[in-house]
């Protein structure tokens, strides 16, 4: 019987994706959306402008859209998948858990919180056990579980494949597809025939957050992983598709033919959402790029190519689709997490 689930913020970006990934999934049933209250009490063909790439389900269409409240959502949903902008998401994501409901979301409020578990599952799996803490503490029959910032995760799945030669200092540098900004977040007359160096707060999430998804678990607390990284975020006229360059020093030798091994070696996690092959490792030193390999495995997979030993150590660039792998995808496949390992 699948399991009843709800989106929170269902009528922007993120939230059309996730209906786009949920509609058809066999493990989850959507039994609840929710959005803003000039939306609440529509239905969701009325409330939301659907911008995905297919068609807005029949049955989707159809359902009422609530107010994001938990008073608002039926008592037998299961799983919540936030979208929510984060200064929302840091006030009713709390209440819900509270309630009993458990969330997995992608918003970026509470990511670092010392008690929230931020999760790759291919990465960390293992973090997900913070819940127990995470409720002890907080005394939450609910729960809540955060995927990473949409440019950590295209590069952190590289870092954990390379790990293994111990990770000393990281330097990134991301070319942003639009769509991670939202719809409305960057205006035509900004981006055309141009390239912003500057994302507010993006640079910090891709800093800490990796530090974080690195780290050791060992039943009772998170430590962070001690790799120094240093990131320059820049937004470019792309529609989906996270390019980023990287360079890696470590403390073994790392040569190409290493670090080609351990990424195309690195295991996938036998979840539906996650792709067989999980880092694929193009030679094409012209590759991976946007508009070519952002849908590889479904747009699940992390793509990697032009490696090279240089100055500072093994550069490289890797690729994900921002939307899918580095928004509703990982809050899926974090529910599938979930489900697997009984916390629902």
């Amino acid at each position: 019987m699948a399991v009843r689930v709800g989106v929170l913020g269902a009528t922007g970006a993120v939230g059309q994706r996730l209906i786009q990934l949920l509609e058809p999934h066999p493990e989850f049933e959507i039994a609840a959306l929710t959005a803003s209250e000039s939306s609440a009490g529509k239905t969701y063909e009325q409330a939301a402008k659907w911008r995905v790439n297919s068609p807005i389900p029949d049955d989707i269409a159809e359902m009422t859209v609530t107010a994001t409240e938990p008073d608002a959502v039926p008592d037998d949903v299961d799983l919540l998948f936030s979208s929510l902008p984060s200064s929302v998401g840091a006030e009713v994501e709390p209440p819900f858990c509270e309630d009993g409901y458990v969330v997995s979301s992608n918003s970026s409020n509470s990511r670092m919180a010392d008690d929230v578990p931020l999760i790759i599952p291919e990465v960390n799996a293992d973090h997900l056990d913070l819940l127990e803490v995470q409720r002890d503490e907080r005394g939450w029959d609910g729960a809540l579980v955060k995927n990473p910032n949409c440019s950590t995760i295209t590069f952190v799945p590289t870092l954990a494949a390379l790990a293994e030669f111990g990770l000393e200092t990281v330097h990134v540098a991301t070319l942003q597809a639009v769509s991670g900004a939202g719809y409305d977040g960057v205006t035509s007359m900004e981006i055309i025939d141009n390239a912003i160096p500057y994302i507010g707060s993006e640079e910090d999430k891709l800093e800490t957050e990796s530090r974080k998804l690195l780290g050791e678990f060992d039943g009772a607390s998170l430590s962070q992983d001690g790799v120094e990284v240093a990131a320059s975020c820049n937004r470019i006229p792309t529609i989906d598709g996270h390019l980023e360059n990287v360079w890696v020093e470590t403390e073994e030798e790392l040569t190409v033919e290493d670090a080609k091994t351990a990424m195309t070696e690195y295991p996938s996690i036998d979840l539906r959402s996650s792709p067989d092959q999980f880092i694929h490792v193009f030679d094409d030193p012209d590759r991976p790029q946007p508009r070519m390999d952002r849908t590889i495995g479904d747009g699940m997979a992390i793509a990697a190519g032009g490696l090279r030993e240089s100055t500072f150590g093994l550069q490289y660039n890797c690729l994900a689709h921002n939307t899918i792998r580095g928004a509703a995808g990982a809050s899926v496949l974090n529910g599938e997490l979930l489900l697997e390992n009984g916390y629902l």
